[in-house]
């Protein structure tokens, strides 16, 4: 496509200011969490560690941020088992309703995570005996499943299924042809998967309002529940910054990995 100049800085000028618009909300956070001040005074007064330390001794906001890195490693090694497998028969078989079974597999990232909340909240209480840690597990698996499928079905759909076929023809049992052949191919996949479903169920709050277990708390819970109270204000912009950051990270190093595994198979 041939743009003309006026169109291109047209372009620039509103990538910018998206951009501006996402991401400054952010910078603000974390430079708050450095404040000296309590009452978030803009500009900082000075900058300190003070808060950071505060935020370190409070039990609260530890046992969440423990709680948020439990759950978010639990629903993440479920999704990329369950995902794995699901990416590998919705890809490499075919079967009666397979497009059905591809959609209802992809419908909890559309749904609306309220809904999705409410349906798993009836589910768990009705029918399962109540909500605990498990609940809350299994509830953000739902979602996280759909980002493993999402990944390892697009690296499988660029790998050629000649060559297990002819790893079979040679006399390798199934088990050795995936080890061996499928899974190298697949692992870089299967690991940003991992980590974008990590980072989706370590800042997730809609679903896990309505699925965790009483007494249980994650980080994004910890701080929407202590957020309009005025002496906790400083500790939120701490908590903030670190469910930033930790969010940050696996999405990054995923979109690497993505890219890096992708040119690999070329």
């Amino acid at each position: 496509m041939i743009l003309s100049t006026s169109a291109r800085w047209l372009l620039r000028a509103a990538a910018i200011g998206v951009l501006t618009f996402v991401y400054v909300p952010l910078l603000l956070v974390l430079v708050n969490s450095f404040s000296s001040s309590a009452t978030f005074a803009w500009p900082p007064p000075s900058l300190t560690l003070h808060w950071w330390q505060v935020a370190a001794t409070n039990e609260g906001l530890r046992a969440a941020v423990v709680t948020s890195v439990e759950v978010a490693l639990l629903s993440t090694l479920i999704a990329v088992v369950i995902g794995t497998l699901a990416s590998m028969a919705l890809t490499r078989y075919t079967f009666f309703g397979q497009e059905a079974v591809s959609l209802l597999v992809l419908l909890p990232i559309a749904l609306p995570g309220i809904v999705t909340g409410i349906a798993l909240n009836t589910l768990f209480t009705q029918a399962l005996g109540g909500l605990t840690f498990f609940t809350l597990v299994a509830g953000h698996a739902t979602f996280c499943i759909v980002i493993v499928v999402n990944n390892a079905s697009a690296r499988l759909r660029r790998m050629s299924g000649t060559v297990e076929e002819a790893s079979m023809d040679l006399g390798a049992t199934p088990w050795t042809t995936w080890w061996l052949v499928t899974f190298p191919a697949l692992r870089g996949a299967l690991l940003a998967g991992a980590l974008l479903a990590f980072a989706l169920s370590f800042d997730e709050i809609i679903v896990t309002t309505f699925t965790a277990g009483p007494g249980l708390q994650t980080l994004p819970l910890w701080i929407f529940q202590n957020l309009f109270r005025p002496n906790q204000s400083p500790v939120v912009n701490v908590a903030a910054a670190v469910l930033v950051v930790i969010s940050v990270l696996p999405v990054y190093l995923a979109n690497r990995l993505s890219g890096d595994s992708a040119d690999a198979t070329k």
